[in-house]
């Protein structure tokens, strides 16, 4: 599957916001998007000013941000925020709504994973079932009453083994149900706007399409 392979951090400091938790580093000072490193842009030293930018640009901006944190392409995007416009409600909370219920996100978000870059591998290689059936398709779109839970043979892995003793100490979001004891969980209902706990104006978005 194809997804953005360059720089992370260089993303970070590029549009001021912490994109990719790849790890410790990320949650330190030393973290590139923190906001004593946000002065300046990546470049060369002196040649970094900030430009006062665009109305394009600060929608273009917005939807990159959004791109970068979920891992998804712009084909694939764009085909989000279409369906976002066919669903009842603001188009900007419908796309935020899909982007959280993806499969890899629900992992992150369950706290299997510490990224969701991660929680995307982990899911391509086949670790997790929905509804007691193998899946290992990141994108898929989850829907309230559906059961993810990790496979069998997984859970004898090391791997699993750390998550279950760590995951009790991680927080789930309300649409979420969590048994620790099985690392099974549920989706309990639609995820609300605040429940995405990015700084986002997903506004910015719908005006960047609605050109």
């Amino acid at each position: 599957m194809a997804r953005y392979r360059g720089p992370v951090c260089k993303l970070c400091r590029r549009l001021g916001i912490k994109l990719l938790e790849k790890g410790d580093r990320c949650f330190s000072a030393k973290c590139a998007a923190e906001p004593s490193k946000r002065a300046l842009p990546p470049g060369p030293r002196g040649t970094g000013r900030r430009r006062k930018l665009s109305e394009y640009a600060v929608q273009l901006r917005e939807k990159q941000k959004v791109k970068y944190i979920y891992g998804v392409l712009e084909r694939q995007f764009r085909r989000y925020f279409e369906e976002a416009e066919r669903l009842p409600g603001p188009s900007g909370e419908n796309l935020l709504r899909l982007l959280e219920l993806r499969l890899d996100n629900t992992v992150f978000r369950l706290g299997f994973a510490d990224s969701r870059a991660q929680a995307r591998q982990i899911v391509t290689h086949g670790h997790f079932m929905v509804n007691g059936r193998r899946t290992n398709i990141p994108s898929m779109i989850l829907r309230a009453g559906q059961v993810i839970s990790v496979r069998p043979e997984s859970l004898k892995s090391e791997y699993f083994k750390t998550v279950a003793g760590e995951i009790r100490h991680k927080t789930q979001p309300q649409w979420l149900n969590l048994d620790a004891g099985s690392l099974t969980g549920k989706v309990v209902g639609n995820p609300a706007r605040d429940d995405v706990d990015i700084s986002i104006n997903e506004q910015l978005i719908v005006e960047y399409y609605s050109r």
